[in-house]
């Protein structure tokens, strides 16, 4: 059978998400980069859009997004090794902790990545060229590099990334780091032995850009080596975990979220919900202005519109001013989802953990249309009584 193909880019965020989980799995595919021909000449009519990570299975089907992307090769996995926890707690924190590492952690990845440029530019202007230029001339390259940047530059800043909040996003990446590394002392990976969701989507960040790029990458070493070999373990095809001894695969007992994972998920709280629900409300403003929207439209009119608008909200004592992004929205709807499948039990005890962490309003949220997927696109989703907790 022929195998898989991944269109993606060694320096690119979601792609990191979309290969690890093919290397943990030992799922054989070969990798393409976006300057291959067949890209834009196959990928982006079928998409509609230019946009990596994209998978072609050997059958030809094209699945683009990483959550999708999973989904598609988790179903031909044993659940042993699915990347969904089969318990209440865990699954609902797998999806939190995935929400968070794709969304949450694009600021630091962003100011780190592009606000070094001494120290960055020269290894980000080959590393971006060879995958976007396979072929062609220095010059060229060079040309192709400054228009990627500088869009990338531009989307720091939507990201909420100023001169003035620099200091802040510094202290609370470095909280993060230890944080994390603290409870990497204790399992190899977010919830035990094995890799879920949630580890690929804190791959995504933590690979490409905040241990990959030079700045970064020294500053992981330094500060928090465990997460560094985390980012190791992550790429390798087997659990490369020596210097945990003989430890098991399975995920921690009992549904159980240890004290180190409940201190982040408290960081996770404090950090990053005001912005979730912004987000929410945010969009659901945009749709109480647009009540042409109906069931199945593509989200915000074109597949490659990204933003609608801005949202203000307080973060670490100041305002912090950032772009809207409605996908966000599908990744929190597939947390509800994966709570409203449990029992009566289930839920509270689920609620218990997110509100010891100050996230239980997430669990309740509601616009009046939630972001969904269809035919490789974000769509709107039916129409509903939106709900703000608080």
């Amino acid at each position: 059978m022929d195998p898989y193909i991944l269109y993606a880019m060694p320096g690119s965020l979601y792609s990191a998400k979309a290969r690890s989980y093919l290397r943990k799995h030992r799922i054989e595919y070969v990798e393409r980069a976006p300057g291959d021909a067949r890209y834009n000449d196959e990928v982006v009519p079928a998409i509609g859009r230019w946009i990596i990570p994209v998978l072609q299975a050997p059958d030809g089907t094209i699945v683009q997004d990483t959550v999708d992307i999973i989904d598609h090769l988790d179903a031909t996995v044993a659940p042993g090794r699915s990347a969904y926890p089969a318990t209440p707690v865990q699954r609902a924190v797998a999806h939190l902790l995935e929400l968070f590492g794709g969304e949450g952690l694009l600021r630091p990845a962003m100011h780190y990545r592009w606000d070094f440029d001494d120290t960055n530019v020269p290894f980000l202007r080959k590393d971006f060229s060879a995958s976007l230029v396979l072929g062609g001339d220095d010059d060229t390259r060079d040309g192709v590099f400054a228009f990627s940047s500088d869009r990338m530059r531009s989307a720091t800043a939507a990201f909420g990334v100023s001169e003035e909040l620099v200091p802040e996003i510094e202290r609370s990446y470095a909280e993060f780091l230890a944080l994390f590394d603290a409870h990497l002392a204790g399992s190899p990976y977010l919830l035990g032995g094995r890799p879920t969701i949630a580890d690929f989507g804190f791959m995504g960040p933590l690979h490409a850009h905040l241990a990959r790029d030079p700045y970064p990458s020294v500053q992981m070493k330094q500060q928090a080596q465990r997460v560094w070999r985390w980012v190791e373990r992550m790429s390798a095809p087997v659990l490369d975990a020596s210097e945990y001894g003989d430890v098991s695969e399975d995920l921690f007992a009992d549904d159980a979220v240890p004290a180190t994972l409940q201190a982040l998920l408290a960081y996770i709280g404090e950090e990053y919900l005001e912005e979730a629900m912004a987000q929410v409300a945010a969009v659901d403003g945009w749709l109480a202005e647009h009540p042409d929207v109906t069931d199945g439209d593509v989200v915000l009119g074109k597949a490659n519109r990204r933003f609608s608008g801005t949202t203000t909200f307080p973060w670490r004592g100041e305002s912090m001013t950032v772009a809207v992004v409605p996908y966000r929205l599908y990744l929190i709807k597939r947390l509800q989802d994966s709570v409203a499948t449990g029992t009566a039990e289930d839920q509270a005890a689920v609620r218990a953990v997110f509100a010891e962490a100050g996230l239980d309003p997430l669990l309740d949220v509601t616009p009046r249309r939630w972001v969904v997927r269809g035919d490789n696109r974000e769509v709107w989703g039916p129409a509903q009584e939106p709900v703000f907790p608080g």
